[in-house]
């Protein structure tokens, strides 16, 4: 086991505030090297449910999802936490932070003044009403009532700070009274709504047009979401879609690609759960469910697409479970982290019911493939699968990792833990 490392500086990138108020913009953040397959043994345990979102704040790791109990990593100490918490990045402490909040939350970014956006299925924050979306103090879990974004219903399953601004997508129509669906972008002081960005997001047919993750790159200037929708204003777009944003609005960008129009197993409105770019904003890894094995399909998959180029776009490789899902992926440059209930990586001929293909390896519930080939790394720390990995959070020493699960590396590790770089 790891023992505990005091860091020398707080990282300054997720630290210092930009002109504008806001912290500096967060991208899954370059490594020189794979992390060790070994977690550290400081970090505290969350005890029931699942952790859906991490974002660090200056030294402190902020948790969401939807539980009710955490404990320190000695397991003696038990505390009452609803759907969030926090603790040290680099000792593990649990912090005094506890606001209430009344529902799931499923994506954190971190915000200006020791604050933290919260993205959820909440309907109120410290007993006001402020439904999906709220900034909260740091400090002492106060609401901050600058900041008035709300949605209409639904919820708010992603959220990215670039600038001055916060990007939220999930299943709303309408935020704070002004339509949108499924994806918006307001001031990240005040939550007013931008009212020139509009992705114009529909999917005809469907039972709801929503974005179910998004990802904004570290210059700001695009946007991949993917999600159940199939057009933006009259252009066909399947399941994902580029956007260039650096500018007053959002344009969608001419790069498309046809390599998700084929179904997966019939009641998937989208197969899509999560997309990242890559830390030079150059190529997207999407993971993908679908409850189906195929060779040809993209159903329970990791798949990279390059960005730098317009046009129909083919996956440069593909990652196949041979049937399990993926739900999370992280890209820190001589990895892509990929979390899910999956039991191997490169089993494109596996099936759920007949085991492993030919070539198949044994990645069960987290892995790393080569960010060139897409093939599996040597990397293998294991985790009891559960449903699977919902969150990643890089920073420039740990991968940390976010579950529904208590064993990571083949240790006790409750729903969080993480993963160091060698010598950090």
């Amino acid at each position: 086991m790891r023992r505990r490392v005091l860091a020398a500086a707080v990282v300054a990138a997720f630290a210092v505030p930009s002109i504008t108020g806001v912290p500096a913009a967060t991208a899954d953040t370059y490594h020189p090297t794979v992390v060790s397959a070994d977690p550290v043994d400081f970090t505290p345990h969350v005890l029931d449910g699942t952790v859906w979102s991490l974002a660090l704040v200056g030294d402190t790791v902020v948790v969401g999802g939807s539980f009710t109990k955490v404990s320190d990593a000695s397991r003696r100490v038990t505390l009452a936490r609803k759907n969030i918490f926090a603790f040290g990045l680099h000792d593990g402490q649990i912090r005094t932070f506890a606001p209430e909040v009344d529902g799931a939350i499923y994506s954190l970014a971190a915000g200006p003044e020791q604050s933290v956006y919260l993205g959820g299925a909440f309907k109120s924050v410290n007993g006001t009403a402020q439904r999906g979306l709220a900034r909260v103090s740091l400090d002492d879990g106060s609401r901050i009532s600058s900041f008035g974004a709300r949605v209409n219903w639904g919820d708010v399953r992603s959220l990215v700070t670039r600038g001055g601004s916060l990007y939220a997508g999930g299943t709303f129509s309408a935020v704070s009274g002004i339509r949108r669906t499924g994806l918006v972008r307001v001031n990240a002081l005040t939550g007013v709504v931008d009212q020139g960005f509009d992705a114009r997001l529909a999917g005809p047919g469907l039972k709801r047009t929503r974005v179910e993750h998004f990802d904004v790159s570290l210059d700001g200037r695009k946007l991949i979401a993917v999600g159940a929708f199939l057009k933006s204003g009259t252009a066909d777009r399947n399941q994902i879609a580029l956007f260039d944003v650096g500018g007053s609005g959002a344009v969608l960008n001419g790069w498309y690609t046809d390599a998700f129009i084929p179904t997966c197993m019939q009641g998937f409105d989208t197969y899509l759960r999560q997309v990242k770019f890559s830390p030079d904003g150059s190529y997207i890894v999407v993971a993908a469910t679908g409850r189906a094995s195929s060779a040809q399909k993209l159903c329970d998959s990791a798949s990279r697409f390059e960005t730098r180029t317009s046009g129909k776009q083919t996956p440069t490789w593909v990652q196949r479970t041979g049937g399990d899902s993926l739900y999370a992926v992280a890209i820190t440059g001589p990895a892509v982290y990929l979390g899910g209930h999956q039991r191997w990586f490169d089993n494109p001929y596996g099936t759920d019911g007949n085991g492993p293909g030919p070539g198949a390896v044994s990645r069960p519930g987290i892995g790393a493939v080569n960010p060139n080939t897409g093939k599996a790394l040597e990397w293998n720390p294991t985790r009891s699968r559960g449903v699977g990995v919902r969150a990643f959070l890089v920073t420039p020493d740990y991968l940390l990792v976010g579950s529904d699960t208590d064993e990571l590396g083949r240790e006790y590790h409750g729903r969080v833990g993480m993963f160091p770089l060698p010598g950090a």
